[in-house]
């Protein structure tokens, strides 16, 4: 199986671009000006969301750099002491909503201070798949397109994160602990 599973890794784009091109041609539309149509289309989006890629990554970075993390930590220490949560996951919760480039980063923190096998680790990795960078997704989506009132749909993307965190932790205990 697995050595199916790398050959089928090695052929499926050249057979996902030849299915492409062949259909083009069966449907008699010009393949090559289209993706060069939608790649000067994706250029235009892309400058348009610098200001709010920009805007992310800074809030993450002074997160971080303000000891604001640390903070909490502090004082949710407490809660995740009785919940038996790690304290260490607690900046993949705050994070995660933030930026997934920073998660990562913690992830890997988390793996190189706890270990692979630790509880920790596998906490921190399911929270990691379980949840989404909201606000990255809401500033950057929306921006692109030009919607500037999301409140709603932010609200809705934080109560997901929310109900992934608790999903995360409740599937972890049972499984891992």
């Amino acid at each position: 199986m697995i050595n199916f599973l790398n050959s089928l890794s090695i052929y499926i784009l050249p057979i996902i671009i030849g299915t492409i091109l062949i259909y083009a041609l069966i449907k008699k539309t010009p393949a090559y000006e289209d993706f060069t149509i939608g790649a000067a289309d994706g250029f235009k989006i892309a400058i348009k969301i610098i200001p709010y890629l920009i805007a992310i990554m800074v809030c993450t970075a002074a997160l971080r750099a303000s000891g604001a993390i640390d903070i909490a930590q502090k004082i949710l220490s407490p809660v995740f002491d009785f919940f038996k949560i790690p304290i260490e996951t607690s900046t993949i919760m705050l994070t995660r909503s933030l930026s997934g480039s920073a998660t990562l980063g913690v992830l890997a923190d988390i793996i190189n201070q706890t270990g692979v096998n630790s509880y920790a680790t596998k906490l921190a990795a399911v929270i990691t798949g379980s949840s989404e960078t909201t606000f990255y997704v809401a500033s950057v989506y929306f921006g692109a397109i030009g919607i500037k009132k999301f409140r709603h749909a932010l609200l809705a993307g934080i109560l997901a994160d929310i109900v992934g965190l608790i999903a995360a932790i409740i599937v972890c205990s049972i499984f891992f602990s």
